[in-house]
């Protein structure tokens, strides 16, 4: 019988309480009963759920929620009680009957410690918005880019990625706070730099994410749109240690259900009909499958491998990585290969440190857009046709009315490779003058090499392409930033007071120059048939370069005070000066403050549930200085010529193209936060939240102005607009440990609402495609023609007429679309668009869950977006009819013996029932996505040391795997980087289905 109780109780751990009641019936005659409560050292609050086990036994118990615990065990032996965020303590029982048992919070969980920019704070002491993300959330996902294993895990933080190879997800924080560019600044070990897709997410070890204009006020006119601050892993004191991955993925594609030759034949001949047009004489002998000749499966292949180790006074780490990516699509790829080291040493006073990182990736470009090639194509086209220039199929005149491209003849045809080999890095050195003061300095250089080489061989591919030769362009460019700041830190307490304050001065240069050629008619190689790609092998030459510099210089400080550990205030004020501007308004300055009250620390504040309870107020301005280099200065196009003089002379000339703005000065940010951080059930169950105004005065932007002004080199940037962003953000979070078994869960929120207050310049709205952008409401509206129905006959065509009796569509015919006429005037015209809804959704959620048990391990992540409303470019194409491309297969048109449908009837030529500006193809973007999901397995320790290790793990993932949505595209969650365009889906490449398989050890 106890054999049978023991084999129970190791599976199922949550029912330790009841069993060790039975336990106490079979032990009676050896074992006491035990009683007794657990509080926590700090407060003295009683500790629910904690565990406490019988040494050396399966003999276990959980507190209730008073802290009360009963077990029974034998007089001398000890118990064992654990809680997370606690340190675990042992007590010997000593034939004690009675034992109140005092736990103390663990280190990790009171001193957590956070980068705030220039130095650091512990976790529990922060006044403003920051989100701290565990690398390995990140890290056990198959990602290209670091930005990619963000999404879903931090509040405020939109993310927005694709399954290009190579591809860079966007990131927004907290919304709209410009009308130009919304990616964060990204400080790497204390460099600024990039975390782009020649950056190794695998290095990371930290990340903090600074929402707030109180957190991110410290990098000053950099940090409008938030700042992202990684740093990577370090060596530690101890013995070399190696550890090793890899992991393999393979990707597929989604696919639209479009039509084959029978079905498209069928409605392609309906549509000529319909409209008195004589058929084309399509080959009905073919019927590719576009989609099967472009999408292929793709493969991920990520290996990473490091060594670490120390002594007393020194630590280094030194990393290797490859990525590789076979593109879904034919001839795309990328790769990666990177190399990391970072070594620390200190002596006395002094310490010394670097980190340097080399990577070289490359990346052969999608030609074209093949995911609209797709549909664009006729399935009655052939791949190959020797009767076309170079050989491929495409549309022919009367057979194949078709302008789309055939992907697979620009992917031989036009050849764009991207190479990049950069080298980033910095040194540093401390000095304690005194065990208070601390002076740093930091020496940050980065240097990257471009290549771009471009091929155009000989052949079209597409209907009516004229001749075009054979050349080749390459551009060689090189970056290089250096970065020079010194700061010094006091930090004191004095009694009950703790007081930090920092001052320093930075100083940025940046230079980028480039040379490019172009060279035509290509020699090719008779014996491969190869053309060769270097540029003396051609003629027509033709060269250009250029150079860029730019330097920015700032002073900084900021003042930390603590008192009691009850009363918090942060202080932060930097002044920028950008040679972006002119000098009279080159300098910009951008102050914070941030108060917190930790209420849980009060005397009087007593409660059994809550142990930590703080709130945040905070108020901070931000910048941004994000043009090109010389925007308030004139374009001078010095190519020009003139005839002069008596002799006709010919003079060289040169001429304004651009107009300038001499008064452009800095965006500034204004934001207001207050927020609530709270630790319930001995911070096993946390809150926080957020609620934010931030308000960007002279927003720079260049809008359109009209070419009569003798402006044609691009729209000049001026400070014109207003915008305003709200937002409420909520992280509710959960974890549990119980014995060898473990759980957590959370759920994030965020609800943001952004406004164009002003547009300036003396406009009142600014229209861009199907989007509007006007005072008082969000920027890129949908702005459309209404459709109302279909015309089901000839008497409601007629019926159809405004107020003054005028029939509005006498043109139209049953079948046909019924578009409101919104300003009544009897007739359909641009006037009658109208404001039809959002692309920007009402909110956007996340949730985590993960478990674990022994060895094995389980994690998700899901991700939610509702209110949004997309536009349908798909559909904009296939359901259109009044041009030739694919059509969507399983429609139901409008005939006279179909009429019970709102699929308008299809007639070729006309664009009555294909309007793109209308809201027939907008559509919900709301969809709920399991965006990952894992399980992994660890080796027991027995089997790990013989084999000599000391980790090793397996797992098995997915990504993208399902997807809840009413979205007919091939993707709800797609990316759009024009801001007023940003609910458009017009061939944005999918996120795609991911199965991975990895292996890590360690020894």
């Amino acid at each position: 019988m106890k054999t049978k109780i023991n084999q129970i109780l190791k599976k199922r751990y949550c029912l330790l309480l009841f069993f060790s009641l039975l336990l106490q019936k079979g032990y009676a005659q050896e074992q006491i009963k035990i009683t007794g409560k657990i509080t926590a050292a700090l407060h003295g609050d009683p500790v629910p759920f904690a565990n406490v086990l019988v040494k050396n036994t399966q003999n276990g118990a959980v507190t209730d929620f008073d802290g009360n615990f009963s077990i029974t065990a034998k007089s001398d032996e000890t118990l064992i009680v654990s809680y997370q965020g606690y340190k675990t303590k042992e007590i010997a029982i000593k034939n004690q009957k009675i034992i109140n048992i005092s736990i103390e919070e663990s280190a990790v969980a009171l001193d957590e410690v956070v980068l705030v920019g220039y130095g650091s704070q512990q976790k529990k002491d922060l006044t403003g918005a920051i989100s701290v993300v565990k690398a390995n959330e990140i890290q056990k996902r198959q990602v290209t880019t670091m930005a990619e294993g963000l999404q879903g895990l931090v509040t405020g933080v939109k993310v927005r990625g694709g399954g290009r190879p190579g591809q860079e997800a966007s990131i927004e924080i907290r919304g709209l706070k410009n009308l130009q560019n919304t990616n964060p600044l990204y400080v790497v070990d204390g460099l600024i730099t990039t975390a782009n897709r020649d950056f190794n997410p695998n290095d990371i070890e930290t990340i903090q994410v600074l929402k707030d204009a109180s957190a991110a006020a410290i990098y000053g006119s950099r940090a409008a749109n938030g700042v992202i601050i990684i740093t990577t892993k370090k060596g530690k004191k101890g013995p070399l240690k190696i550890e090793v991955s890899s992991k393999t993925s393979f990707s597929t594609m989604p696919k639209y259900d479009l039509m084959g030759t029978e079905e498209f034949s069928k409605f392609n001949f309906q549509a000529y009909d319909n409209a008195g047009i004589p058929r084309q004489n399509l080959n009905l002998g073919v019927n590719t499958d576009w989609q099967k000749e472009i999408f292929k499966q793709g493969l991920l292949q990520d290996y990473n491998a490091s060594f670490s180790g120390g002594g007393d006074n020194s630590t280094f780490f030194i990393s290797a990585n490859y990525f590789g990516n076979e593109g879904t699509v034919i001839s795309t790829d990328f790769n990666r290969v990177s190399f990391r080291v970072n070594s620390s040493g200190s002596k006395g006073i002094f310490s010394i440190g670097e980190n340097l990182a080399i990577s070289n990736s490359r990346t052969d470009e999608m030609s074209g857009n093949p995911i609209i090639d797709a549909y664009r194509l006729l399935p009655t086209i052939p791949v190959y046709d020797e009767d076309n220039p170079g050989g491929y199929g495409y549309g022919k005149q009367g057979v194949a009315n078709t302008f789309g491209t055939n992907p697979i003849a620009l992917a031989n045809l036009l050849d764009t490779k991207n190479e990049n080999f950069r080298i980033r890095g910095n040194l540093w050195s401390e000095v304690k003058l005194a065990s208070f003061l601390k002076y740093r300095f930091n020496f940050g250089y980065e240097t990257s090499f471009d290549s771009y080489n471009f091929i155009r061989k000989l052949g079209n591919w597409t209907l009516n392409q004229p001749f075009e030769q054979s050349f080749i362009n390459q551009n060689k460019g090189r970056s290089e930033t250096k970065l020079f700041e010194n700061t010094l830190t006091f930090k004191k307490e004095f009694g009950k007071h703790d007081i930090t304050i920092l001052a320093g001065q930075t100083f940025q240069k940046d230079n980028y120059d480039q040379i490019y050629g172009t060279k035509r008619n290509l020699l090719i190689n008779p014996s491969t048939g190869e053309y060769f790609d270097v540029l003396d092998l051609g003629n027509q030459a033709e060269v250009g370069g250029f150079r860029n510099e730019a330097a920015l210089a700032s002073y900084l400080g900021r003042l930390e005070y603590n008192y009691d550990d009850r009363y918090l205030f942060n202080a932060v004020f930097r002044r920028d000066g950008s040679s972006k501007f002119s000098d009279a308004n080159k300098w910009g300055n951008f102050p914070s403050a941030s108060l917190g009250w930790r209420v849980s620390n009060e005397s009087f504040f007593k409660s059994k549930f809550i142990n930590d309870l703080k709130l945040r107020a905070s108020y901070g301005e931000l910048g941004s200085g994000n043009i090109g280099n010389y925007e308030y200065q004139g374009f001078i196009n010095t190519f020009g010529a003139i005839v002069l003089g008596d002799g006709q002379t010919l003079y060289p000339s040169a001429t304004q193209v651009r107009l300038a703005n001499d008064e452009l000065r800095w965006e500034k940010l204004k934001q207001t936060n207050v927020g609530i951080d709270l630790g319930m059930l001995n911070s096993s169950l946390r809150l926080t939240a957020d609620y934010f105004v931030a308000r960007t005065e002279d927003v720079l932007f260049g809008f359109p102005i009209l070419m009569t002004t003798g402006n044609d080199g691009g729209n000049p940037i001026s400070n014109a607009a207003t915008v305003q962003n709200k937002g409420f953000e909520l992280d509710l979070s959960y974890s549990k440990k119980i014995n060898d078994f473990s759980f957590n869960a959370s759920v994030n929120f965020t609800k943001l609402n952004n406004k164009l207050v002003s547009l300036g310049n003396g406009q009142n709205e600014s229209i861009q495609g199907n989007t509007i952008t006007k005072a008082g409401s969000a920027v890129g509206m949908w702005y459309m023609l209404q459709t109302d129905g279909l015309f089901q006959n000839q008497d409601e065509i007629q019926n159809y007429v405004n107020s003054a009796g005028t029939v509005i569509m006498p043109n139209a015919k049953p079948g046909d679309i019924r578009f409101k006429d919104v300003n009544d005037d009897g007739e359909i015209t641009n006037e009658d668009k109208d404001v039809v809804g959002s692309p920007w959704p009402e909110f956007e959620m996340g949730f985590n869950a993960g478990a674990s048990y022994k060895g094995f391990d389980f994690s998700m992540n899901w991700i939610g977006s509702h209110g949004a409303t997309v536009y349908n470019g798909f559909r904009s194409t296939v359901d259109r009819f009044d041009d030739d491309s694919n059509y969507r297969t399983g429609i139901h048109p409008w005939t006279p013996e179909n009429p019970n449908t709102d699929f308008p009837r299809i007639v070729k030529g006309t664009t009555l029932n294909a309007r793109g500006d209308s809201d027939r193809f907008l559509e919900s973007g709301d969809f709920i996505r399991l965006k990952y999901i894992g399980f992994g397995y660890n080796l027991p320790e027995k089997l790990l040391q013989k084999a000599g290790l000391t980790s090793a793990r397996f797992s098995l993932s997915a990504q993208n795997v399902i997807t809840i949505t009413k979205y007919l595209g091939l993707d709800p969650e797609f990316s759009n980087g024009n801001i007023f365009q940003r609910g458009v889906d017009v061939g944005s490449f999918p996120n795609l289905k991911t199965y991975s398989f990895g292996v890590e050890f360690s020894f």
